[in-house]
């Protein structure tokens, strides 16, 4: 049955050249209506240096102290203009360019005002100005010349830009040029030499001053010990004098206060030598005791004389640690530098007061003796007792006199010595002034006393230690900067010898300086004004806008061929038709009933017969429609198809889903289905993404893009041209094709409840003999 109604379709189309012309037609209207939208919209925007916009230069330029040249940016934008194509640049007045662009003759126009070089010169004071250009736009004339131009002053803009930077870069570059080869002049070699001299004269200062201050340092720690010294034999002569005390029982409890310490380490040494004289005294006073008690009580006398010769004995190991301490001193005072003036006068005195110590020292030995010796003497011969005595009493004033020598010879010698040092270690003294004067009369307080002044001149002695390093580092850090100096002099000389690993680095990087400084400026300017370039990398590449439009406008050709096709050609079959078919001669028995869909199913003849019998030429013409418009897309116009043919079965695809959809609607509505397929068109005309981006639509057409069949077509299409992402060829082709569900579905089972009343509604347009 299907076949039966095809073939006198056919015969019907082709009965005369009037039917021919009109198929004919049917297929080739469609295809010129892509081909003329495709060839318009080839390359429209190589063509926009037709699009005529108007320039005009009102800039006075600027000059300043700091940039002595006259600088004219709007003759510079002028002059790059000049070389640019990209639109069909009008160089007139302002008051030309503005009515140009009212009237028409322009699209736009651009004026650089008075001020512009002033403005754009303002970055090098504190109140900077943005420049402005003057933009005038005729949007009515184009929807799309706005777009362009807008382009158009926005490379003017880029190109101000570019060139400004331009222009300050390379005033920078000629300057550190300039700044290189005056470095490299005789003036600046001498500026060297000099510069290197002062340095290292510097550095070695530097490192005289930490020597002396380590000398000093160790100095102090010297006079620290001899006030340990002092302490201590302080400490054991009054013990010596308490004991005695204690012995003979007489006198009074206690040892002699001491005076207050003084205002410095001499004044100890002084008080603790007044002690040790005293001492003696007290012992001179003790053996006379003794020995007046001889006749009385020889035992008892011999027992006092020998606890004194203990006493006196277990002092002399004071006088040896004094003597020590004295020649940890003259150690200290030799390493101070030889220029020091008080150097040598204090080692004499320290020299002269080790010999007095010792003489003193020998006394003190010889008087152990003799009150020893004395001690036995009295239990046995009375008479010689009287003459130990006599030579004992001599002997303590002997030592008395040893340590008054001492005494007056540290006073006369030693302490000026001192003094003079004070001047040079005054935080020290003052530190050491400040402690001594807070001591007490008593032994005991004394001790304390030294104990913190031991602290003090070590806490001294310690930042001394750091003041040294840091002269050091100092040193260290001129000495390194000379070398890196001479390096860099040399490697400019072009002397240098290659060095260790830093010279080499050093060298590299003078070479490099050089280069910069000797490169061309202007490239480097350039280079410095756009330092980003924008490399574009084509993905599935489109060889030009024509290519790039031709699947929108191909599948929109196919859906209007299809309504072409709909309205062109009857979708009904007539009664008389049926009968032929059905072999029943003219016209169907009387007992078909009116005239309609499904009149003749008693027969044989089903509603499902005449809808696909009557689609068959609808589909022959449809893919007609569809293989012309991809051919001449691709060997006519040149369009872009890696894979012709795919590109060519998504048009046959797209053909058969586009005529089944609107020849369903009218066989299912009649005419109302006609516009239903218009409305549809229109909206995919709209919402397919053809021309702009999806996400560019409103929220309505974004909503309803997976709904529409155009969108799978040109995706398909597009594929098909450039090349397909995994399966996105297949996918598109399987969604195109699925609409034919639908579309079935409503030919065949829907639309059978609404035949009488589309029968009813193309009756009554009918009866009005207008519609």
């Amino acid at each position: 049955m299907i076949w039966g109604i095809f073939k006198r379709d056919m015969c019907h189309a082709t009965r005369n050249v009037i039917a021919v012309i009109v198929s004919m037609g049917l297929v080739v209207v469609p295809a010129l209506y892509a081909w003329f939208n495709i060839a318009a919209s080839w390359d429209p925007y190589g063509n926009t240096k037709a699009l005529k916009v108007a320039v005009a230069n009102n800039d006075k330029g600027y000059k300043s102290d700091l940039i002595p040249v006259r600088v004219n940016v709007g003759e510079t934008i002028i002059s790059t203009l000049h070389a640019n194509d990209q639109l069909d640049w009008q160089f007139v007045k302002s008051d030309k360019a503005i009515d140009g662009v009212k009237s028409g003759e322009y699209y736009a126009a651009i004026v650089i005002p008075k001020g512009f070089s002033a403005d754009m010169m303002t970055l090098f004071s504190p109140d900077i100005k943005h420049a402005q250009l003057k933009y005038y736009l005729n949007e009515k004339i184009n929807p799309i010349a706005p777009h362009i131009t807008d382009q158009g002053a926005t490379t003017v803009v880029n190109t101000i830009d570019k060139t400004f930077a331009k222009t300050i870069a390379q005033v920078g570059l000629d300057l550190a040029s300039s700044i290189l080869h005056y470095s490299q002049s005789p003036q600046m070699a001498e500026y060297m030499r000099n510069l290197n001299g002062n340095l290292t004269t510097m550095a070695d200062t530097l490192s005289g001053a930490s020597q002396q201050v380590t000398s000093y340092s160790q100095l102090l720690g010297s006079a620290n010990d001899i006030v340990d010294s002092t302490g201590k034999l302080l400490a054991s002569a009054t013990k010596a004098g308490k004991q005695a005390q204690n012995a003979l029982k007489q006198g009074k409890s206690g040892a002699t206060s001491l005076t207050s310490a003084g205002a410095n380490v001499t004044s100890s040494v002084n008080t603790a030598l007044d002690q040790v004289s005293g001492a003696f005294d007290q012992v001179a006073a003790k053996v006379n005791k003794a020995f007046d008690a001889i006749g009385k009580d020889s035992d008892t006398a011999a027992s006092q004389l020998a606890t004194l010769s203990e006493q006196i004995s277990s002092g002399e190991s004071l006088y040896d640690t004094y003597i020590t301490s004295l020649n940890h001193m003259r150690e200290s005072v030799e390493q101070l530098p030889d220029s020091d003036s008080a150097k040598q006068a204090l080692l004499e005195a320290i020299d002269r007061e080790i010999t007095l110590l010792e003489a003193a020292k020998g006394d003190s030995q010889k008087l152990a003796q003799q009150l020893k010796d004395a001690s036995t003497q009295v239990t046995q011969d009375t008479a010689a007792a009287e003459s130990s005595r006599k030579e004992i009493l001599n002997r303590i004033t002997s030592a008395k006199q040893s340590i008054s020598n001492v005494r007056d010879d540290y006073a006369t010698n030693v302490k000026p010595k001192i003094d003079a040092l004070a001047s040079t270690v005054s935080t020290l003294i003052s530190q050491t002034d400040s402690m001594i004067t807070q001591l007490s009369g008593t032994a005991d307080g004394l001790d304390d006393v030294t104990g913190d002044v031991g602290t003090n001149v070590t806490s001294i002695r310690s930042t001394l230690g750091a003041i040294a390093k840091k002269l050091d580092s100092s040193a260290a850090t001129v000495k390194e900067l000379i070398t890196k100096l001479e390096t860099d002099g040399n490697a400019g000389d072009g002397n240098s010898d290659g060095g260790d690993g830093d010279n080499d680095a050093d060298s590299g990087e003078s070479d490099e300086l050089r280069a910069l400084a000797t490169a061309n400026a202007s490239t480097l300017s350039t280079l410095i004004s756009a330092p980003v370039a924008l490399h574009r990398v084509s993905v599935y590449p489109i060889a030009n806008y024509g290519s790039a439009m031709a699947p929108f406008y191909t599948i929109l050709s196919i859906w209007v061929g299809a309504i072409i096709l709909c309205a062109m050609l009857k979708v009904t079959i007539s009664d008389r038709e049926k009968a032929h078919v059905l072999g029943l001669g003219d016209t169907l028995p009387r007992i078909a009933g009116p005239s309609g869909p499904g009149n003749a199913s008693r027969w044989g003849l089903r509603l499902d017969h005449e809808y696909f019998g009557r689609y068959a030429i609808f589909a022959l013409l449809a893919l007609l429609q569809g293989t012309l418009v991809c051919l001449g897309d691709t060997y006519f116009l040149g369009v872009q198809a890696n894979h012709a043919l795919q590109f060519l079965a998504v048009g046959w695809l797209a053909a058969l889903v586009f005529s089944n959809i609107v020849y369903t609607l009218t066989v299912s509505f009649g005419d109302i289905g006609k516009a239903v397929a218009v409305v549809l068109l229109v909206m995919q005309v709209a919402g397919s993404g053809g021309t702009f981006p999806i996400e560019t639509l409103p929220k309505f057409f974004q909503m309803l893009y997976p709904f529409l069949p155009f969108p799978h077509a040109i995706d398909a299409m597009h594929a098909a041209m450039a090349g397909s992402y995994g399966n996105e060829y297949l996918l598109d082709m399987v969604y195109l094709a699925l609409f034919l569900i639908p579309s079935l579905l409503l030919g065949l089972v829907l639309r059978k409840p609404v035949i009488r009343l589309n029968n009813w509604v193309s009756r009554n347009l009918e009866s009005t003999k207008v519609m």
